[in-house]
């Protein structure tokens, strides 16, 4: 019997045929040599478990199918994407972009060193807090405030300074589970507090809370829902109640506000976000939130309150485990600027600039698109049309934004495959499949994108 492997090429043979060739000269030669030898590697594990005979690929074939593959892995895991399903703050895509101010300050701090911990006018050691603190406490009428990695992070450090060992009630009607499988319960076990559950699903009141503090109590907490909403027969206790209860006991108030407004989104035709100056106005002795959710900011957990709470929250062992570095405290510290500084309409952060673009405005490029796109060769129909956006990140799940979007159908090509290809370009765009078209909503694309996009639908169906 003649052996299927007789024939192989060997790998140096393969190294010097093109494509292969040419890749050893811009990629390691030991990568491309070990990419070789497993893909041959595998090919005999086929043939050799294959019940029948398999065409043997000629050298050329090897050497190009080598090539891709490497090619292919070779692309980093995270790569930039144009996001076109209208989820404004798409946790799997990064939430919200940075502005351009934010852009610019990471990179003049990531270039070079830093004043990280180091007082310049003085010269002696300072805290890294120093770099956003100020300016935290401007925007939100706090005493002091503290950032580490998420609001996650926030909640657990918050807990686990203030009320480690004590019990920290909480309404049963807030007892969330969001994305990534985060549940308050497991949160509050591993801060080292026991949790105190109070009221009902649907209806907690303030006598609930008072009969619920004793000698072991070490704090009331309030969660803001964030991704569900109870209707109907309910009843919740409120800030203001909460805070009066807890001065009355001497026990520490927390609002967890999560997604974390600086503003009132009301604004943008989004109502029910709890704004964070108005938390720390109505005596909340913390308050913590997202800076990378409706602030608009680089991922990170924001804690501001009372300044001997904060202190207490600075001094906790995980402090340091939780901190962030000198790029999140650029990004975030150039974002707050454009607060500060009035920028309310969108015109530097892009979270704010796309809640603020008229409807007609998308309503007139989806147009174009589609219209661009229906001439392409390979399209049945393309089409704009009203469509419905998302804020998204966890906040104001049952509220949607008006939009415009471009619906596609290809004539042979089904829409999976065209929702594969787009994705796994270059750039790699994202969209929504609905009622077997691709959906593209214009709310959450650039429109410097707009040229791009009708290429690179032509190049994918072409």
């Amino acid at each position: 019997m003649p052996n299927p492997f007789r024939n192989l090429p060997s790998v140096n043979q393969l190294l010097e045929i093109e494509p292969l060739k040419k890749m050893v000269k811009t990629v390691n030669h030991n990568v491309v040599a070990d990419g070789v030898r497993t893909f041959l590697d595998d090919l005999r594990t086929q043939v050799s478990n294959a019940a029948e005979d398999i065409a043997i690929p000629t050298a050329s074939e090897i050497a190009t199918r080598v090539a891709d593959w490497l090619e292919k892995s070779e692309q980093p895991a995270l790569r930039p994407v144009i996001n076109g399903t209208g989820i404004l703050l798409h946790t799997g895509l990064g939430r919200a972009p940075l502005c351009s101010d934010a852009i610019n300050a990471v990179s003049d701090i990531a270039s070079g060193y830093a004043s990280v911990e180091l007082d310049l006018a003085s010269g002696s050691r300072g805290q890294r807090i120093r770099a956003v603190e100020s300016i935290l406490c401007e925007l939100t009428g706090a005493e002091a405030a503290a950032v580490v990695n998420n609001n996650a992070a926030a909640t657990m450090l918050a807990l686990a300074a203030l009320a480690s060992g004590k019990e920290v009630v909480v309404s049963r009607g807030q007892m969330i589970e969001i994305g990534g499988s985060y549940r308050l319960p497991d949160v509050m076990k591993c801060s080292g507090c026991e949790l105190r559950e109070v009221g009902t699903t649907n209806k907690t009141h303030p006598a609930d809370f008072e009969n619920a503090i004793g000698e072991n109590t070490g704090a009331l907490l309030k969660v803001h829902p964030s991704n569900f909403e109870v209707v109907g027969f309910t009843r919740s206790v409120s800030l203001e109640e909460m805070v009066h209860i807890g001065s009355q006991h001497n026990i520490p108030v927390i609002d967890d506000v999560g997604s974390g407004a600086l503003v009132d989104f009301s604004r943008f035709g989004l109502s029910d976000e709890p704004v964070v100056s108005q938390s720390v106005k109505q005596g909340a002795d913390v308050v913590l939130f997202s800076g990378d959710k409706l602030v608009g900011g680089p991922q990170c957990g924001i804690i501001v309150g009372k300044k001997k709470h904060v202190q207490r929250i600075l001094r906790n062992p995980l402090m340091r485990a939780m901190r962030v570095g000198k790029m999140t405290l650029a990004a975030l510290n150039a974002t707050l600027l454009c607060y500060r500084n009035q920028d309310l309409d969108g015109n530097q952060i892009p979270l704010l600039r796309m809640l603020s673009i008229p409807s007609e405005n998308l309503k007139l490029r989806a147009g174009r698109i589609a219209e661009q796109i229906e001439h392409l060769s390979g399209f049945k129909s393309a089409i704009s049309e009203p469509c419905q956006s998302m804020l998204g990140g966890g906040s104001v799940p049952t509220q949607q934004i008006d939009s415009w979007c471009v619906s596609m159908e290809t004539e042979s090509m089904s829409v999976d495959a065209l929702a594969n290809q787009l994705r796994n370009g270059e750039p790699a765009v994202i969209g929504r499949i609905h009622n077997d078209r691709l959906v593209l909503d214009l709310r959450t694309i650039h429109p410097q994108y707009d040229i791009l996009l009708v290429e690179l639908l032509s190049k994918v169906v072409g």
